[in-house]
């Protein structure tokens, strides 16, 4: 199993315009994707332009086919460029 933790930092004028598109990345995502056991999406509460995505999946090959599925290629494009800066991506495997 892997986690993935993706902290995205919004614009402060794209905050609204961003998180209708984000949740239909985290709608599409859970409904489509195999092997996705967790995808959900959460706003800091002390700086609300940081939007983070915590993944849960069954492998690395599921990981790498939601990167290659269409409603993630179309909205990554959109969602990235309402940030500030790139988004921090960290990969974790379960040890126990």
């Amino acid at each position: 199993m892997l986690k993935v933790v993706a902290k995205q930092f919004v614009k402060a004028d794209k905050l609204e315009e961003f998180l209708p598109l984000a949740k239909l990345l985290v709608e599409e995502t859970n409904k489509k994707d195999a092997g996705c056991i967790k995808y959900e999406m959460f706003q800091d509460v002390s700086a609300p332009l940081i939007v983070t995505v915590i993944e849960e999946w069954e492998s690395q090959e599921a990981l790498d086919a939601h990167s290659k599925s269409k409603h993630f290629q179309e909205l990554l494009p959109q969602l990235g460029a309402m940030c500030a800066k790139p988004a921090e991506l960290s990969l974790y495997k379960k040890l126990f």
